[in-house]
């Protein structure tokens, strides 16, 4: 796979898994959907093992759990994390997209997940 992964977008996977309580060999489970601005929608999760139809991906140590069309949607794509007043969260950048107009963005395209603070929790 064709995936890049950034400092910042790494170091928030691997705190979630750390902070997930899943377990020494969990990945993050990480599913794009078309949709939004930019033709990306996500949902993450932490968990102990991939689900049926899922491909375990390892990127620089970070373990992903990729679904099948998540996995053909990540093709070449950048995954960040922006952490800014204004939004937090994962970023999808797609260097062969037109942006959509609409932000004023002209050299890829951009989405976002939103972090659910519920998500945080700590392993007694």
């Amino acid at each position: 796979m064709n995936i890049t992964i950034t400092n910042a977008a790494e170091k928030f996977m691997r705190r979630m898994v750390r902070f997930g309580g899943a377990g020494e060999d969990a990945g993050f489970r990480l599913t794009v959907s078309p949709g939004g601005c930019s033709g990306y929608s996500s949902e993450f999760s932490v968990e102990a093992a991939p689900l049926p139809g899922d491909a375990a991906v390892v990127i620089n140590g970070v373990k992903l759990f990729l679904p099948a069309e998540s996995r053909l949607m990540l093709e070449g794509i950048t995954i960040d994390f922006a952490d800014t007043p204004t939004q937090s969260g994962l970023t999808f950048v797609n260097p062969n997209a037109a942006g959509c107009g609409t932000c004023g963005s002209s050299t890829g395209s951009h989405s976002h997940a939103k972090v659910d603070i519920s998500a945080l929790q700590r392993s007694v």
